[in-house]
């Protein structure tokens, strides 16, 4: 079962220079790449004449992500997005689309150099970010006899877990958003609770 997990719940952006040279990482909530990837571009447009706009982004849980992905956009290789993103995977930034600015102050920092500066912007931007647990759901359809629907619907809203639909024909169906985590427990509990009588399948 997946865990609840972290994400990043608004936007934030920390300045880190480094021998005149500024990096300035601008970290924003993503759920897709699209999305991300029209974050980049909208901040291409809003910081214009920079030398490199490097980024890194974790899409969904930062120990089971949905997708990954980084660019050095021009810097030696290995040495901005990839660092960025093991900051990212390493600080568990959940839906996270991260860029660095670079604005070039004369001075060139060497690979290792660049791999310090790049990560000490993503961290410093991660040190003031907020978050969001999120916890993953499964949609679920209860069917029971209408005489327990009440008990069974106490039974939900003692767990926090919301109804989405309910149909009636010769018996009441709610259809609910159940954690993960939770849906051995939930189903053991709805059989006694109905003598066995409820019916629990995936409502996909």
């Amino acid at each position: 079962m997946s865990q609840s997990y972290q994400v990043l719940a608004e936007p934030c952006e920390y300045l880190y220079e480094e021998k005149r040279s500024t990096f300035t990482a601008v970290l924003q909530p993503a759920q897709e790449r699209e999305a991300a990837l029209a974050q980049l571009e909208a901040i291409r447009r809003e910081r214009p004449g920079a030398s490199h706009y490097c980024w890194a982004y974790i899409l969904g849980s930062a120990s089971q992500p949905l997708s990954m992905a980084f660019s050095d956009d021009g810097e030696p290789g290995g040495t901005a997005g990839k660092p960025m993103l093991s900051v990212l995977e390493h600080r568990l930034a959940g839906d996270c689309m991260a860029v660095v600015v670079r604005t070039f102050g004369g001075t060139k920092l060497g690979a290792g150099g660049l791999v310090r500066a790049y990560g000490a912007a993503v961290s410093g931007a991660l040190d003031l970010a907020q978050w969001r647990q999120i916890t993953p759901t499964v949609p679920v359809a209860i069917a029971v006899g209408f005489a327990l629907e009440e008990r069974v619907r106490h039974s939900l809203m003692l767990r926090d877990i919301a109804i989405s639909s309910v149909s009636y024909s010769s018996e009441v169906t709610l259809v609910v958003d159940v954690p993960e985590q939770a849906l051995d427990t939930l189903s053991s509990e709805l059989a006694e609770l109905s003598s066995g009588a409820a019916r629990v399948w995936p409502a996909r």
